[in-house]
């Protein structure tokens, strides 16, 4: 009890997540009266960065960082009005289908939103589209960075599972459409509901302008999925190689990134990096006194008493992970609950833990977009003047859609890994 209130306590006095688990492992140590365990302390906060996956965790932050600066987002959203600009409620849908080609560059939701926002929320607002679904698009655009590949969630996720992360990469691109197809469903119905402007299409010499100068940011993706499934280089090395494209591209290609803005651009990676770093590190701990408690355990004697069934043991843990996901960040939450979940998932049901991945990493990221943290809404809302509540409110019908995929995700696992079968 001692563990779990310091645990309760120090999260709701906002202390950063690092040293919430850093500091109740010492507490879990003190109470036990085994004080030995201290000189494995150290030991287990550096075996858990003692991973290479992990080197791929700053490399796409830096892929992602140059790509911003080098002039890509505009690029690209050009090029999907090309395809969808002239429908009516077309920038609706240009802004959903630039999401799509940024999260294959980008990573993180939280940058893409606001990457996205500064540009997409302001454009929607002047064609005559409300501030609040403008903003609340361009959020939802976001939680498709985290599923498409690359995602750091991903990345993060293979390491604790112990699982080629290239494989888990392949494993999102399938539930990433699904993902994209119900928010285009839910612009679709938000458009029958109000009705939208008439959007602008491209068209003849400047629609050919717009793919030849967008051509080139495919490269990025193309490196990084096509080296790894064509078994020339492992995900970090993918990611080193896109990084010098990105580089190569912003500064040779579109000249829109300056060798000055290089040092700024490393440092704010190093800083980011070294945050979620720490983080996994201090994670690596607290599942070691998980562990040693043998919580795994106790966690799956009482949910084989609820249920035998693997799909309705998946909706209990949708359940629990979206009331997760909206009291933590995504990547805390995952290296908190994974090591927890993914033993019982395994051993007890039988589930894929590709499968289990997905539906873990979509239901924590939906906590970006869900009060009370909802890191999302606070950065759309920052980038749009629209306040939190009414963004969320026009949220609605892409969180509907968010939960119509987890349960069908859930239910067939084979939209997980019939890429990496």
């Amino acid at each position: 009890m001692t563990v779990a209130g310091t645990f309760i306590i120090l999260l709701f006095l906002a202390a950063p997540i690092a040293l919430v688990l850093g500091i109740t492992a010492v507490t879990h140590i003190l109470a036990s009266g085994d004080l030995v365990l201290f000189e494995s302390y150290p030991q287990q906060l550096f075996s858990g960065l003692e991973k290479y996956g992990l080197l791929a965790i700053p490399l796409f932050m830096l892929v992602g960082e140059l790509m911003n600066e080098g002039g890509v987002t505009t690029r690209l959203i050009r090029a999907a009005r090309v395809f969808v600009g002239a429908y009516r409620g077309g920038l609706a849908y240009v802004n959903l289908l630039a999401n799509m080609m940024m999260a294959s560059i980008v990573g993180s939701a939280a940058a893409q939103i606001a990457v996205m926002s500064r540009v997409m929320t302001p454009e929607m607002t002047r064609q005559g589209y409300s501030p609040a679904f403008a903003a609340a698009t361009t959020a939802a655009g976001g939680l498709l960075s985290p599923i498409i590949p690359p995602s750091m969630l991903f990345v993060i996720y293979g390491v604790l599972a112990q699982i080629p992360i290239g494989d888990m990469f392949m494993a999102g691109i399938l539930p990433g459409l699904l993902l994209a197809f119900g928010f285009m469903c839910a612009i679709a119905f938000v458009g029958w509901r109000t009705g939208f402007p008439q959007g602008e299409a491209i068209k003849g010499k400047a629609a050919r302008q717009a793919l030849l100068q967008a051509a080139p940011s495919a490269l990025v993706p193309a490196i990084i999925i096509g080296g790894i499934l064509g078994g020339i280089a492992t995900p970090t090395e993918s990611a080193a190689l896109a990084a010098l494209s990105a580089a190569v591209l912003g500064l040779f290609v579109y000249r829109d990134l300056k060798f000055s803005a290089l040092p700024r651009l490393f440092r704010e990676t190093a800083i980011t990096s070294s945050v979620v770093l720490f983080l996994i590190a201090a994670a690596n701990v607290f599942g070691w006194i998980i562990l040693h408690e043998q919580i795994p355990q106790n966690v799956a004697a009482w949910l084989n008493g609820l249920t035998q069934n693997p799909f309705v043991f998946l909706l209990l843990v949708n359940i629990l992970l979206l009331g997760v996901g909206a009291m933590l960040d995504g990547i805390a939450a995952m290296i908190i609950v994974v090591p927890i979940l993914l033993p019982i998932a395994q051993t007890s049901y039988g589930i894929d833990p590709f499968h289990f991945g997905v539906v873990i990493s979509i239901n924590l990221v939906l906590g970006l977009l869900t009060p009370p943290v909802g890191a999302g809404l606070y950065i759309a809302a920052a980038a749009s003047n629209v306040k939190p509540g009414e963004i969320f409110r026009a949220l609605s019908p892409f969180l509907v859609a968010t939960l119509i995929a987890l349960i069908i995700l859930s239910w067939q696992p084979v939209i997980v890994t019939a890429l990496i079968r």
